[in-house]
């Protein structure tokens, strides 16, 4: 953690090489092109602040996200869902999902979206996965020709609440070297557990594929536990809710949190680590190094978290799990790598070193051939944090 006279300057956040595991491409249009797309295939269910402008529709989405209520947060997904249901529709998305990633400094990504989402209007689960790998095959071009390069792969995911999970998870084999790195499985995790999807899960382990799961967020430990134990997950969508088994001074974190939080307790800096201690489950994800795909901003929005100070991210750290940091939904948190950074540098102490060591922490963790990842790590993340003062190349 760093002394407020030593924190990076945005210039300095937007510069740093980036790792994004996390990323919903249905969260994370631009406004602009919503009610482009919108108008283009006589969509008409946009709410009245499109009428305004982009910029207003904008707000309308960080303020419904923003707005405590489930049902608010969910509908603003029903819009960007709306408008991805034509193969140029998804085209277009997908890349300047690319080029906006690039131009914030990120150079390697995954996005996830579920197919499953995208046939209303005729569409083959083939040609939405193929109109989206080939807006990102687009992007990737213009973004190095920009001196931009960034490389960003698909993860598919399967709705917690559908059953087409098998589907989808042969989807992923079937385009697995042709721009799709991997299986997520998302949506409501009380009531849908992961195990529902076990066929699933057993079908990409006996290919040899890549999986994360969203769990640990709005449920606690029994997702994650079910997520790794049954269901033999890669990483862990979000996890943040990892930290139910941990104990700070005889405490148990959330009650440690929100005893801090009272008493003006801004983050864990402080924290004397001989005091925590890690429960079975807890010491076995950060003993086996399962990656954490963790999103602050988000995360307060779906009050998985109370502080950016707080957020269990910046103690998991500190304890040496594989802690990453994400986006989630850039358009509902209105937020970018560089942001969910700042936020961190600024409430929570971070530094460079910190944030370097997240981003290798994400490399290692991507669904990604192993000596590509070691070439990004090498070549472009340790230069680019090297000439920027921290570490070496």
């Amino acid at each position: 953690m760093t002394p407020s006279a030593q924190r990076p300057d945005r210039a300095t956040l937007v510069a740093a090489p980036k790792v994004l595991l996390h990323d919903h491409l249905d969260g994370g249009l631009r406004p602009q092109t919503i009610i482009e797309l919108a108008d283009e295939i006589g969509y008409t269910g946009l709410p009245s602040a499109a009428t305004a402008g982009a910029e207003a529709l904008g707000d309308w989405f960080r303020e419904a996200a923003d707005s405590g209520s489930l049902v608010r947060y969910l509908e603003t997904f029903d819009h960007t869902v709306a408008v991805m249901q034509t193969e140029a529709g998804l085209h277009r998305v997908a890349k300047e999902c690319v080029l906006d990633l690039a131009a914030d400094g990120v150079v390697y990504a995954e996005s996830r979206f579920a197919p499953e989402q995208h046939l209303a209007d005729g569409l083959s689960l083939d040609q939405v996965v193929e109109a989206v790998n080939a807006g990102f095959r687009e992007g990737e071009a213009e973004a190095a020709a920009a001196g931009q390069p960034i490389r960003v792969a698909a993860l598919l995911t399967a709705m917690r609440h559908a059953a087409r999970g098998i589907e989808i998870a042969e989807l992923v084999v079937r385009y697995r070297d042709a721009g799709v790195a991997g299986f997520d499985i998302a949506g409501a995790e009380a009531g849908f557990p992961p195990t529902r999807h076990l066929d699933a899960f057993e079908y990409l382990r006996r290919e040899n594929a890549h999986f994360t799961i969203h769990a640990g967020e709005a449920f606690g430990l029994p997702s994650i536990w079910e997520a790794i134990q049954y269901c033999g997950a890669d990483r862990l969508g979000h996890g943040v809710r990892i930290i139910d088994d941990i104990a700070i001074g005889g405490v148990a974190a959330p009650l440690w949190i929100r005893m801090a939080e009272k008493n003006g307790v801004r983050n864990f800096a402080d924290v004397d680590l001989s005091s925590v201690r890690l429960g079975r489950l807890a010491a076995y994800v950060r003993d086996a190094r399962i990656p954490l795909e963790m999103c602050p901003s988000s995360n307060l929005q779906t009050d998985a978290a109370a502080t950016i100070g707080l957020h269990p991210i910046s103690l998991l750290t500190r304890l040496r799990f594989r802690v990453t940091l994400n986006t989630d939904n850039r358009l509902m948190s209105d937020t970018s790598m560089s942001n969910e950074a700042a936020l961190l540098v600024e409430q929570a102490d971070w530094g460079l070193g910190d944030l370097r060591w997240a981003t290798i922490n994400a490399m290692k963790s991507a669904f990604h051939p192993f000596d590509e990842r070691l070439a990004i790590i090498e070549e472009v993340v340790k230069p680019g944090y090297a000439a920027l003062g921290v570490g070496t190349a």
